[in-house]
């Protein structure tokens, strides 16, 4: 029951974008900000670091709220 759960919420994110990619360009752009940002004040590997361990936050914080 809970996988059809998560497909139902994964369909209904990814219409939303589909109907409007503004609301999906809202809620990305203070990340890709923030990344622009690391990436100007030092170098390229560093926001690509930021950007694996932001990613590696998102995915154990998923799995742990389940």
């Amino acid at each position: 029951m809970a996988k059809e759960i998560d497909r139902i919420r994964a369909r209904s994110a990814l219409e939303t974008v589909k109907e409007s990619p503004f609301i999906a360009t809202v809620a990305v752009l203070p990340v890709v900000v923030a990344l622009g940002v690391v990436w100007w004040l030092t170098n390229w590997f560093v926001a690509l670091i930021v950007l694996v361990a932001l990613g590696a936050v998102v995915v154990v914080r998923g799995k742990l709220l389940h």
